[in-house]
């Protein structure tokens, strides 16, 4: 449990608030202080210059947002800016970050209803999941539950598996290795009034996908497509990697990341058996500075920074699982060069004129998009992976027993406590120290004056 704070609404406030073991941190507190104060400054530049409702997805090395509205219905990323905002308000306590969060948040309700991708997961975790554990506002709460259902309505009985789309006539019943991140929609609303059988659908796809997504040697495909009727495969495929046979690195990283919080919510070793076979694939196909390259069989070298955002904020939940103290101490490294590697110049965003916060990400190489662009998913994990990594106990600190996942919502408590701008919550997230004052507070006072432009001018009507 995060020190000092209650999470709400159960297993889904480890997505914030994990006490991870491990040795003495290697990472630089200052490249972690510095990290987040960027992040801080470019999140505030971006809320001012995009309209409540347009989602960022990419930024490109000129300083151009492409983004997605909220009425997108088959769009996946539109949970993660309002993500970060939480994320944010989280470690600073700041209000202004609670506003604007809550404004981009509240813009997606009109996705509850959406029975048209299983990509809900990606679409309110991040955001109403973050609102509901830092406010226990019942609202946010009664939409998560509607999108579950809304998200239980794809999964196919015969099969056992949560039909990804509807969109590609050259599939029949597909599902992607990307699903496993949206099992976790299913995982909290039935820890929190939904049926318990929404968890019964999500296990059984962990299962299915462990069975048939995963190989022998740990690698993954992207792609199984079934026949509706049988329920036999027809084909095992890429839709973003390289080749039918090859591995999409930001496809592993779903699977360790997913398979590790399916094993939160369960406790069900076969799920942290096959985090770890995953895991371990992973971490043997990186090399240099432990940042993926796209695809780990792609003759072409193009390093996708999401890949290893997302793989190091879930190995800094995995470990904390690891009962042998080698791989547990393995698997917290990696986490470590990971992070080195994404505050560093070569990564980080600082001094550029890119208005998101990493470099060098990859969205869909063989369709030409998003190619070495800087990716919302990606800083979202960043951020995420970075507040994990500030819980890691210092010298001399004890080690922390692994939450087990409540039955029921428990009580609800104080919301955060309102702090002077700029501070770090050092109880809130578990966070163990503070970045410097001056360089925070400069980033929450710019959020105050941009977001105050930005609201003069709607004002105005201009």
């Amino acid at each position: 449990m995060a020190r000092g704070v209650h999470v709400r609404g159960g297993p889904v406030g480890l997505l914030l608030g994990l006490l991870v073991a491990g040795s003495a941190a290697a990472l630089e507190e200052a490249a972690v202080d510095r990290a987040l104060q960027f992040s801080q400054q470019q999140l505030a530049r971006m809320a001012a210059q995009l309209e409540v409702g347009q989602y960022p997805k990419s930024t490109l090395a000129d300083g151009t947002i492409r983004t997605t509205p909220a009425t997108d219905m088959t769009g996946w990323t539109q949970g993660f800016f309002p993500g970060e905002l939480w994320l944010l308000y989280g470690l600073t306590g700041a209000p202004s970050w609670k506003a604007l969060a809550e404004d981009w948040t509240r813009a997606l309700e009109v996705q509850r209803g959406n029975t048209q991708t299983h990509d809900l997961g990606f679409k309110f975790i991040p955001s109403y999941g973050h609102a509901y554990r830092l406010t226990g506002d019942p609202y946010y709460r009664d939409i998560l539950l509607e999108a579950a259902a809304s998200l239980a309505t794809r999964y196919d009985k015969k099969v056992g598996v949560i039909n990804t789309c509807d969109w590609n006539s050259d599939w029949h019943l597909p599902t992607v290795i990307d699903t496993m991140m949206n099992l976790e929609l299913l995982f909290w609303a039935a820890n929190n009034g939904g049926p318990a059988e929404w968890k019964d659908m999500a296990l059984h796809h962990a299962l299915r996908t462990l069975e048939d997504l995963v190989r022998p040697d740990g690698s993954t495909f992207h792609v199984v497509d079934y026949d509706p009727v049988s329920g036999a495969i027809l084909s095992k495929e890429t839709y973003q990697g390289y080749a039918d046979g090859s591995t999409w690195s930001r496809g592993q990283a779903w699977a360790l990341y997913g398979f590790t919080m399916t094993y939160r919510y369960t406790l069900d070793p076969r799920m942290l058996a096959a985090a770890r076979k995953v895991t371990d694939a992973f971490l043997s196909r990186l090399s240099g500075d432990f940042v993926a390259n796209w695809d780990f069989d792609a003759p072409e070298q193009r390093k996708d920074s999401s890949s290893s955002a997302a793989a190091a904020a879930a190995l800094l939940e995995l470990h904390l699982y690891e009962t042998d103290p080698v791989q547990r101490e393995r698997y917290r490294s990696a986490a470590v060069r990971m992070l080195e590697s994404l505050t560093s110049p070569a990564y980080l965003a600082a001094g550029t004129s890119s208005a998101g916060i990493l470099l060098h990400g990859v969205g869909h190489l063989p369709a030409g998009h998003e190619v070495d662009v800087g990716l919302v998913y990606g800083d979202y994990y960043f951020i995420e992976a970075l507040t994990r990594y500030r819980q890691l106990p210092r010298e001399g600190g004890g080690e922390p027993t692994p939450e087990v996942p409540p039955e029921e919502t428990p009580p609800e408590e104080e919301a955060p406590r309102e702090q002077q701008p700029g501070a770090l919550d050092r109880t809130a997230g578990g966070c163990g120290a503070a970045p410097g004052a001056a360089g925070a507070a400069w980033g929450v006072l710019l959020l105050a004056v941009l977001l105050g432009a930005r609201r003069a001018q709607e004002g105005r009507g201009g």
